[in-house]
């Protein structure tokens, strides 16, 4: 392995990195914009739109991302929709995000007792009102292992944004061992760079999930 030539690589992973973080987390924070949003509409038993979220949510858990950006970046524009690679690459994270988000959430909210909603609507509150301030915060709780999962999962999957050409970490590192064929000091800033992206992901969740745990039994 050659010390200079992973230095001279540093800066195009660098920015590559940033790029990919850019979009990998404007795609989470979408996604779990549209998890809440389908939690709500599949609490409140909203007939149609109830269905047409049991429709987007096993669509898109069903088939892959590569098909889904294929879809967004080459087939809307034939509708008359087009998007930069960068918008096409965030909402079609966040799409995929919204249907494991929404299950996440759906899981959370089984695992609140009913008398939870029942105590809510005794002291007056609407359905609305219960929903948001009893059940849906005890259901981020038990659903946060869940949460950081899927936010792993949707970075790890920033991988495939190469197709729609987007300069990426997997992107840059196709570019480089293309053109110069450093195979072994391409894909290993790929791994190191990947791991600098998650690694703090993961022990963030973990401590989050630790830290509720224990403020829900009072420790």
């Amino acid at each position: 392995m050659e010390k200079e030539v992973i230095l001279q690589y540093l800066p195009l992973y660098r920015e590559a990195l940033l790029l990919t973080l850019r979009i990998g987390w404007q795609g989470v924070l979408l996604a779990l914009v549209f998890g809440v949003a389908c939690t709500w509409i599949r609490q409140l038993k909203i007939p149609v739109l109830k269905s047409l979220v049991t429709v987007y949510i096993e669509l898109f858990r069903n088939t892959p991302l590569l098909v889904q950006l294929f879809f967004l970046y080459f087939a809307l524009p034939k509708a008359g929709i087009r998007m930069t690679p960068e918008l096409c690459g965030s909402l079609g994270l966040g799409l995929l995000g919204g249907a494991y988000m929404a299950e996440t959430f759906r899981s959370g909210l089984e695992s609140i007792a009913p008398i939870q909603e029942e105590s809510a609507l005794s002291l007056g509150m609407t359905s609305m009102q219960a929903l948001r301030y009893v059940i849906l915060p005890q259901a981020a709780t038990y659903s946060i292992s869940g949460i950081v999962a899927n936010v792993i999962f949707l970075l790890k999957e920033t991988s495939v944004f190469s197709v729609i050409s987007l300069m990426d970490l997997m992107f840059t590192a196709k570019d480089l061992i293309g053109m110069y064929a450093k195979t072994l000091e391409c894909l290993t800033l790929l791994v190191v760079f990947y791991l600098i992206m998650l690694l703090p992901v993961s022990v963030f969740g973990s401590w989050l999930e630790r830290r509720m745990r224990r403020a829900e039994f009072g420790a």
